[in-house]
């Protein structure tokens, strides 16, 4: 039985920019409201709140969906010729902003500028009737930023400027997703160890799993990937790069069609994977199939488990295990037109790993999948 061990998250003390969690994801989208319908409609998203012509915007409307502890904001611009519309236009539907729940949002920018950062918004204090919100923003990978935020005097819906959205006659039952675990990001060839670098002077992260092309390849791809965290473990990083293989890696062919480096995958936490996704099926979800012969030694692998096989083989759910525990997780297929982002849905049963021992079963499904699209060459 393979297990993966985890380093302990580095001591608080040495932890010199403090994160509360994931406030919002802010994807730039063709229609924000048919994505908005969509994300309430197949992963069970509720209404939430809303920004555009009717509070006063005139170049841009957001609608954003939460579930539980996670908020998704959908932005598409009014008018042609906006920095949001060219985002899309060379990357397709893709995360724009991963903002960062923090106590002090200047003092979050300041440290990340003196450590090394590129801004993309100095700290602005937004006000209305409900209190004030400051944001402060750094560049990541690709065109890819971090917002800081600070709410701790705010009690409105959202943010000042966005008033509650609801449709009280429609709002489909959530799918039990809680928040968000993990996202993913793609880099370029020789670039992981930049990023990693990135994190880890400029935001205080630590590098608390690696992975090379020995860990994730198969018979003709390959990738390698380090994974940073902050020092509570709320977030969390993994960073891909592409490996030598002898045809064309998920992570090239990301790159190819985003054009760029980016976000690859929002993984969802969920207490009851075989419930939710069966409701998400339900609803049009779509996964990757996973070859039947995987569950034939799964048990031998992971050792005893409190779910049965039969349900996990029918909906191709994954088991791996570490020290811990052992996690279960699911991967879609890419829910925009371009192969590029996806969601991963993990339920975690005290394992604090990423499924390393899942990584040729998953590659090996994408890989079909590359076939079918025509770009595994």
């Amino acid at each position: 039985m393979e297990t993966t061990s985890i380093p302990k998250i580095h001591d608080a003390a040495k932890d010199f920019m403090p994160i509360n969690g994931t406030d919002y994801i802010e994807l730039y989208v063709g229609n924000s409201k048919q994505a908005a319908h969509f994300y309430k409609a197949a992963f069970g998203f509720q209404s939430y709140a809303y920004a555009g012509l009717q509070t006063g915007l005139k170049d841009r409307e957001s609608y954003v969906v939460i579930q539980d502890k996670i908020r998704l904001v959908l932005t598409s611009p009014l008018k042609s010729g906006t920095e949001i519309g060219k985002h899309i236009d060379k990357h397709g539907d893709g995360v724009k902003v991963v903002a960062l729940w923090v106590d002090d949002a200047t003092y979050a920018y300041e440290t990340a500028m003196k450590n090394g950062a590129k801004s993309y918004m100095e700290p602005v204090t937004e006000k209305d009737e409900h209190g004030k919100v400051v944001r402060a923003g750094i560049y990541t990978y690709g065109e890819t930023v971090h917002i800081f935020v600070e709410r701790k005097d705010y009690k409105g819906t959202f943010l000042p400027g966005f008033t509650k959205w609801e449709t009280p006659d429609y709002n489909p039952a959530p799918t039990g997703l809680k928040y968000v675990d993990h996202m993913v990001g793609n880099v370029g060839w020789d670039r992981m160890n930049h990023w990693v670098e990135f994190y880890e002077k400029v935001m205080g992260f630590v590098n608390i799993l690696s992975f090379d092309d020995n860990d994730i390849s198969t018979e003709y791809t390959a990738l390698m990937s380090k994974v940073m965290s902050n020092g509570n473990g709320r977030i969390k990083f993994p960073i891909n790069e592409p490996a030598e293989g002898a045809k064309k890696s998920q992570v090239e062919e990301y790159l190819d069609f985003y054009e760029g480096e980016g976000v690859q995958h929002i993984a969802v936490a969920t207490d009851d994977i075989i419930k939710t996704v069966r409701e998400l099926k339900s609803r049009g979800i779509e996964f990757l199939n996973i070859p039947d012969t995987y569950y034939d030694a799964v048990t031998d692998r992971v050792g005893k488990i409190d779910e049965d096989i039969a349900p996990l083989k029918e909906l191709g759910i994954l088991v791996d295990r570490d020290d811990e525990g052992y996690l279960l997780q699911i991967f879609t297929r890419p829910i925009e037109p371009r192969p590029t982002m996806f969601f991963e849905i993990i339920q975690r049963k005290g394992a604090q790993s990423f499924g390393k021992g899942n990584f040729k079963a998953l590659f090996e499904a994408i890989e079909l999948e590359q076939q079918l699209r025509g770009t595994l060459h």
